[in-house]
């Protein structure tokens, strides 16, 4: 098993030109987000040229066109190590012949989506906020996304969003105040299309706040330029949320994009999930908590992976998170620490689970344990009489 380094996992480094340096890419193209659209590696072809393939990811790879693409960027692909199947990153976005494994528990729409959208691509399943679908796109896919039903084009599902009919609902829906574009990937789209979009949702009045899922702060960290910032400022109050899952998908270009978001007057949070192989220790969990802040982020959810269909081989025991969370909690500071949740299967919304710190509890008192497993017994409140001279 291979040592986690955590001086190594916490120290900044660059995702460039790795496996590209013989190609002697210009600079210039290197950090341009549309070359690194544009040179996405997407076939078994492309991928075995840099990666040495065992039989389960070469059969994943070769089943992509049936559930969900296989598309990343040179950016990240950098991150992958050719000679290690158990690399957290390639386990994270290379398909493997387990994501056909067929488990009954499984689901195509874990979270119960579709079954909440009062029009095509919009989501109410809270009171007060909506989930807004603006595209079915990525710069690259992981393979345990929950809408693979729908993202990346391949599958039997297509996402259809209704703009004009969405934006009508949201204006006659008064308690709606916050409103999350996901996708796909929101920042995948042009500035233009994205200043439009926000500039429409700002028009309407009740909507206090506006939040962004994304993806390319990692994947495609030269997505992040100044003028993409300059359009979110003009929106505040807007927050971002990124999705990392591992310290070393934290690169120097991945800090100095986040950098330019923060400094543009952006709350930052990031959602990660738990996944077997990847994440699902205490150190690893540590250095990505511990360079997030680094980057001005705040760790927000750890999520337990849905119960997408091909999932099982990614998923980890509940417990797993409980004793992560256990784990991180006085031993780093508590900005540090993220809320573990689970996305009810079936559309529930989403349910906290911590430690249990508490040991039992009545009218009269609280018997607590902390970090360390001491006990300390706090007194409950009680109507207490004034005192009669």
């Amino acid at each position: 098993m291979e040592i986690f380094n955590y001086d190594a996992e916490i120290a900044f480094s660059s995702a460039a030109p790795g496996y590209w340096a013989k190609q002697q890419i210009p600079e210039f193209e290197w950090n341009d987000h549309h070359w690194q659209l544009k040179n996405r590696i997407r076939s078994l072809a492309q991928i075995e040229a840099h990666l040495n393939l065992i039989e389960a990811e070469r059969a994943g790879i070769l089943l992509t066109g049936t559930k969900l693409a296989s598309a990343v960027t040179p950016h990240y692909f950098n991150l992958i190590e050719s000679g290690n199947p158990d690399c957290p990153v390639r386990r994270q976005i290379i398909p493997r012949i387990e994501e056909t494994f067929d488990d009954p528990r499984e689901m195509t729409d874990p979270c119960g989506e579709d079954s909440h959208m009062p029009v095509p691509g919009l989501v109410h399943r809270y009171p007060d906020r909506v989930l807004f679908l603006v595209t079915d796109r990525c710069a690259s896919y992981c393979r345990y996304c929950t809408r693979s039903r729908v993202v990346s084009g391949v599958g039997d599902q297509h996402l259809e969003t209704q703009w004009e009919a969405a934006f009508d609902y949201l204006e006659n829906a008064p308690q709606v105040r916050d409103v999350l574009l996901s996708g796909g990937d929101p920042l995948l789209l042009s500035d233009n299309r994205l200043d439009k979009i926000l500039s429409r949702l700002r028009s309407i009045k009740h909507i206090q706040f506006v939040r962004i899922g994304s993806r390319i702060p990692i994947f495609l960290p030269q997505r992040i330029t100044p003028e993409l910032c300059e359009i979110l400022h003009k929106y505040h109050p807007l927050f971002l949320s990124i999705h990392a899952n591992h310290p070393r998908e934290l690169t120097s270009e991945v800090r100095d994009g986040l950098a330019r978001l923060a400094d543009a007057g952006i709350p930052l949070g990031n959602q990660s999930v738990l996944l077997k192989g990847v994440n699902d220790s205490v150190e690893v969990q540590r250095a990505l908590v511990h360079k997030l802040l680094l980057c001005r982020v705040k760790p927000y959810y750890l999520y337990q992976c849905d119960l997408i269909k091909g999932s099982a081989h990614l998923r980890t025991p509940i417990r797993t998170g409980l004793e992560i969370i256990e784990g991180l909690r006085g031993h780093t500071t508590g900005y540090g620490i993220p809320q573990f949740v689970i996305d009810a299967p079936g559309g529930g919304g989403k349910i906290p689970l911590n430690p249990d710190y508490v040991i039992r509890s009545d009218d009269h008192e609280t018997l607590l344990r902390n970090y360390e497993g001491k006990e300390f017994l706090y007194p409950e409140a009680q109507d207490l009489k004034p005192l009669i001279l």
